[in-house]
């Protein structure tokens, strides 16, 4: 197959043109035009993953590895010095961020993987009514994301009503009628406002809450005459 053949399944999966502003997903390496012998889906993508990887792979990412401007490509700087390996064996990558936030990855992990019955999907939002009692419920989203720990704003006893944007979506809170926000990279500033609010939030986790990406994704690409591999993402972070 060749790049522009997945793209083309891609856009018709999560449009392209419903990627924000400021993001940067599309085709970021390689030509339409090139012959892929495999994809490896991924969250990120990192030195072993590309050394790892036979040439002509394409990498389909949820995050852009270029993202902002390149002024410069130094090799020995991030992410020249991924992007040249990736020249040299002839690799492909394509980004589905925010499109695919909006039309899956959001669902996905709050019905999948968290079980709850969806209400409402709003843009970068799902929504969910019911009662809970919230030391139960925050327990449950521990478990089913993985975490030791997890940081709260505000307390509340019942929750009736729940918000989920993966990733970091603090910065839609104005937007959320809820009792619980569930997001991550809160800052404390966000934090503050929460509690002018009253709103309850609780910080799942950049990688944690978006670590689903090639679960979501895979399904939608196995019937492809090449192999489609999903491979672990490492989470920068280290906790003691």
């Amino acid at each position: 197959m060749t790049v522009g053949e997945i793209y083309g399944i891609l856009d018709e999966l999560s449009p392209f043109e419903l990627q924000e502003a400021w993001d940067n997903s599309g085709l970021l390496l390689g030509s339409e035009r090139d012959e892929v012998s495999r994809i490896v889906l991924s969250v990120d993508i990192d030195l072993q993953m590309i050394e790892e990887a036979e040439e002509h792979t394409l990498f389909i990412l949820h995050h852009p590895l270029i993202f902002s401007g390149l002024k410069r490509l130094v090799w020995s700087e991030y992410p020249a010095n991924l992007l040249r390996i990736m020249i040299q064996k002839s690799h492909t990558m394509i980004a589905m961020h925010t499109n695919f936030d909006q039309t899956h990855l959001n669902r996905y992990v709050f019905e999948t993987v968290l079980g709850f019955d969806v209400a409402g999907c709003e843009g970068f939002v799902c929504t969910a009514k019911g009662d809970w009692h919230t030391e139960t419920l925050l327990k449950r989203v521990k478990e089913r994301l993985g975490l030791d720990t997890m940081r709260i704003v505000g307390t509340k006893e019942r929750i009736h009503s729940i918000a989920l944007t993966t990733g970091a979506g603090a910065s839609l809170m104005d937007s959320i009628d809820a009792d619980l926000f569930l997001t991550g990279d809160i800052k404390f500033h966000d934090a503050m406002k929460a509690l002018s609010k009253r709103l309850m939030m609780a910080d799942i986790g950049h990688f944690e809450s978006e670590k689903f990406f090639a679960d979501a994704m895979a399904p939608h690409l196995k019937n492809l005459p090449i192999p489609v591999i999903i491979a672990q993402s490492i989470n920068p972070f280290t906790y003691i």
